[in-house]
């Protein structure tokens, strides 16, 4: 009897199967293929896709043999292919609002270093826009601005005082408004003052404008919004910037009840290329666990509810973070002893995720500060959540996580969803507000991984850019602009820092048997970079190019030539 060798053997099947799969198969060939299937850097000849899926992934003679006759080939002609970018946590309707107001961060704003560079440049775009519209400014940051300190409503006022305007801090934890906005929000000296809010007021005891975490619902509430036909005006440029970063699958990660019904609704989930995860926020949970329809985990078209999503905190950046030590700075208004607060108690947290748990719903909750991290942690355990569970809670940032926080993570099968940027944009900040080792330990990924967890990374847009080569650099360098070095021993290896973009957020959303791999069985999603990221030096890292974004096999976004 003939012996057929194991090679041979494959060859065979894969012959067997060409005819089945020849009709529109693609072979992507000629450039390094980075699989990211497995903890070490594996790399392929070739890859065979066919009705949006992978069929095959290994040498080209194979692939060849696979695909079976006239196959289109896509020449990769030197660039790196890996599996599509997953956005562990960002607001994707963010992308579709900023575009109606000023961004701060636009290079023609670079000069707004301080309050009367922001009024000049609120002042000059009010000359542009309709005077019936409220002024939205978007990414700004107080701590870049050379008085340290908050702009005020009468400040505000000096611009424009007939007509609404808001300064959304960078963090979207605060914001402040001038009288016409606190007017038309309904709030005034007597208001009272939420649990979980804060209503800064000046020297007079009169409000200054300046309202953070709970406080500031009370003016979102009263915002005009998009229309649905605005917004469907900015969805095709809203996923683009995701596809220019290389992401296939993006999250919008609080996500309110008309952006669900719209994110939802026929006309959007035609127009949806990209794979989006919503994450309704906890206040609409009552109205969602009342409504028999509601599926979660469960795509219609690209678009499914992933979560329920907490707040437990506010940024660390703007001194809202819940702590178990003093910010040195002390309170956003200068007060002391002051180590945050919760946005909600245990008892309502815990009273909420409970309904969450047992509906077999997955929850997310965000805590920056490490008395945060303690609320989740003491609620998972009161809900008897255990890694063998598998139900994979999710806390969001895991900011300023202590050592001993690492195995409670472990032990009820966290996944903390880390935040390199912070390194980059307020380490330097941090400092000023914590000793050493506390901001040396922020997004301890390298001890994370070493506690068996599976850490991922975002950027958290718009608190900061789409940019999918800086965070990896970001979490390859963990420098400040100052050159400070946070955490030398948390910094990732190239093939670490992707995992942080692909498997490990495919896991965390319980897709690792759909995407974040090339490997047969998985969705064709790929990015193209110019150059591999494995092979690159670290301080070359940001300069990669994004050149193609793969999804299901159909190329959605190429670079300009």
């Amino acid at each position: 009897m003939m012996k057929i060798s194991t090679g041979a053997f494959a060859l065979m099947l894969a012959a067997l199967a060409a005819p089945a799969i020849a009709q529109d198969a693609t072979i992507y060939r000629g450039g390094p293929i980075v699989t990211m299937d497995g903890d070490t850097p594996q790399t392929v000849e070739a890859v065979v896709t066919k009705d949006g899926k992978i069929a095959f992934a290994g040498s080209e003679a194979e692939a060849r043999q696979v695909a079976g006759p006239a196959p289109a080939v896509h020449d990769l002609n030197g660039a790196t292919m890996l599996p599509g970018f997953i956005d562990a946590h960002s607001h994707f309707t963010a992308a579709t609002m900023s575009a109606g107001g000023l961004d701060l961060r636009d290079k023609a704003h670079a000069g707004v270093t301080d309050i009367p560079a922001l009024q000049a440049a609120i002042r000059d775009y009010a000359k542009s826009f309709p005077a019936d519209r409220w002024i939205v400014v978007w990414q700004y940051d107080h701590e870049t601005l050379a008085e340290k300190r908050h702009i005020t409503c009468a400040e505000l006022d000096a611009v424009a005082a007939d007509r609404p305007i808001v300064v959304l801090h960078v963090s979207l934890h605060g914001a402040v408004a001038n009288s016409a906005a606190l007017k038309a929000a309904g709030i005034d000296e007597t208001t009272p003052v939420p649990a979980g809010g804060i209503m800064l007021r000046d020297d007079a005891g009169k409000l200054n404008g300046v309202l953070l975490e709970k406080a500031m619902y009370l003016l979102f509430a009263k915002m005009p919004q998009p229309t649905a036909e605005q917004k469907l005006a900015a969805l095709d440029a809203a996923q683009n910037a995701y596809f220019a970063e290389g992401y296939t699958h993006a999250q919008d990660g609080a996500t309110q009840p008309p952006d669900i019904a719209f994110l939802t609704s026929p006309a959007a989930r035609e127009r949806l290329k990209i794979d989006l995860a919503l994450l309704p926020f906890s206040t609409g949970l009552d109205a969602l666990l009342a409504d028999p329809a509601v599926k979660f985990g469960v795509y219609q078209d690209h678009v499914k509810l992933q979560g329920i999503k907490f707040v437990l905190d506010g940024s660390v950046q703007a001194r809202t973070g819940y702590f178990t030590r003093d910010y040195q700075r002390g309170s956003p208004d200068g007060s002391h002893p002051w180590h945050g607060q919760p946005v909600l108690s245990d008892e309502e947290f815990c009273t909420q995720a409970r309904k969450v748990h047992d509906r077999g719903w997955q929850i997310f909750a965000h805590a920056n500060g490490d008395a945060a991290i303690d609320m989740a942690i003491r609620c998972f355990d009161a809900l008897g959540i255990k890694a063998a569970d598998d139900r994979r809670p999710i806390v969001i940032h895991s900011q300023f996580q202590r050592p001993d926080q690492l195995a409670a993570y472990k032990r009820i099968g966290v996944g903390p969803a880390y935040f390199s940027n912070h390194a980059w944009y307020w380490a330097d900040v941090h400092r000023t507000n914590f000793p050493k080792e506390v901001v040396d330990f922020i997004s301890p990924f390298r001890s994370a991984r070493a506690a068996g967890l599976t850490p991922s990374n975002h950027s958290d847009y718009s608190v900061t850019p789409l940019d999918t080569r800086f965070m990896l650099w970001t979490s390859m360098a963990r420098v400040s602009p100052t050159g400070v070095v946070s955490g030398p021993d948390e910094r990732l290896g190239a093939y670490e820092a992707l995992q942080a973009l692909t498997t490990a957020p495919a896991w965390q959303v319980f897709e690792e048997k759909r995407k974040g791999r090339i490997k047969a069985g998985l969705l064709a999603d790929f990015v193209v970079l110019d150059r591999n990221p494995l092979t690159t030096p670290v301080d070359g890292i940001k300069a990669i190019k994004v050149l193609e974004t793969i999804k299901e096999g159909r190329s959605v976004w190429r670079a300009e030539k």
